[in-house]
């Protein structure tokens, strides 16, 4: 499934991206094929609505339905020779059966998909990281792409993985519920070990911010933290989200400046961020139909820069096309509303290997 498509600039490592604008020279594009429902285990429910849950309860362990894995895939496709048309490079991973059951001692599980690499693979500067996911189904989410990481270690480029989490009992708080209306954030997680999800932070150069959500605990952020060491600094922010996982779709820098918010989910920019020109990303026109198993329709603000002035947009969304035109960012439409069904867009569905640009303060 891999295609090393595509002309890029040479830059000075294999891996090397600082920010989510600086224009794009490679990335990683995943995909769908042999998605499945994961078993239910509480983790898996905390951050989804009442009715999305009960869809995961009587279709786990199933496979996705076939028709929407192939129209997802072809939207994959699609974005993949979009990237590449405008001199990308685009990797793949390498397709996994989800339908094996794998385990360790008290527990066992199997898995869910290769589809949103920006969940478990954070770029930072010259190092890939592996994400510790709270989710069991997958704690083997990485193997899809490792054939990938193995290339990009051999050609210079510094890997890491955080401690492999054990996802014992202990890592779940027993018996949780959502929290009343009105009441703080609870997390299904607890703090028994480091986990997080790579998407629930965002790059801003020297400046990383990070939320903790229903997937991250204060114990990933840390490590995070102590392993970048001082070159960077993670800034941990609250949103007001009564089902936290991933914060891009939420907190989105576009450029230097200019940042897209959901506007329920930041009533307060963060400090930080005030001196910069803050949008809020308009509704999302996702029909009520169309079935979101794992998100919102807030999915629409989960955009990708190709650089500065290029923002990768649902064909569909013409709010977010306006929107992105008023700010003088060409739109650049892909159809992508059957892979929103599984959880992500254009963000989620991609890591950039490689930006050419420096690393920086903007903030």
């Amino acid at each position: 499934m891999d295609q090393a498509l595509g002309t890029a600039t040479a830059a000075s490592g294999p891996v090397e991206s600082y920010n989510e604008w600086d224009p794009l020279e490679e990335v990683i594009v995943g995909i769908v094929d042999n998605a499945h429902f994961p078993p239910w285990h509480v983790a898996v429910g905390a951050p989804l609505s009442p009715a999305q849950r009960e869809v995961f309860r009587q279709r786990a362990g199933q496979p996705f339905p076939a028709d929407q894995v192939a129209a997802a895939r072809d939207e994959l496709d699609q974005l993949a020779d979009i990237l590449v048309s405008m001199g990308v490079v685009v990797r793949r991973p390498e397709p996994r059966d989800h339908s094996v059951s794998y385990g360790v001692p008290g527990w066992s599980s199997t898995g869910l998909y290769d589809a949103m690499p920006r969940d478990l693979l954070l770029v930072v500067g010259d190092e890939i990281i592996e994400a510790p996911m709270s989710w069991r189904s997958r704690h083997h989410a990485s193997s899809a792409f490792r054939p990938l990481l193995k290339e990009y270690f051999r050609r210079g480029a510094r890997w890491a993985s955080a401690p492999m989490p054990e996802l014992t009992d202990e890592l779940y708080v027993e018996g949780w519920t959502d929290q009343p209306d009105g009441e703080p954030f609870r997390s299904v997680i607890t703090e028994f070990e480091p986990t997080f999800d790579a998407a629930d932070f965002m790059r801003f150069g020297r400046d990383i911010f990070a939320q903790r959500s229903h997937v991250t605990n204060a114990m990933g952020i840390e490590w995070l933290r102590r392993h970048l060491g001082d070159d960077y600094r993670v800034h941990e922010v609250t949103l007001d989200d009564d089902h936290p996982m991933h914060i891009d779709a939420s907190l989105v820098p576009l450029a230097p400046g200019k940042l897209l918010i959901q506007p329920e989910r930041v009533p307060e920019v963060p400090d930080l961020l005030k001196d910069w020109e803050v949008r809020a990303a308009p509704p999302p026109v996702i029909p009520d139909s169309h079935p979101l198993y794992m998100t919102s329709k807030w999915i629409n603000m989960n955009v990708l820069m190709i650089d500065e002035e290029h923002m990768l947009v649902e064909a569909q969304d013409e709010p977010m096309r306006r929107l992105a035109e008023s700010w003088g960012i060409t739109p650049v439409l892909c159809p992508f509303r059957n892979f929103n069904s599984f959880g992500g867009s254009f963000h989620c569905a991609t890591v950039d290997v490689r930006r050419r640009g420096e690393l920086q303060s903007y903030v």
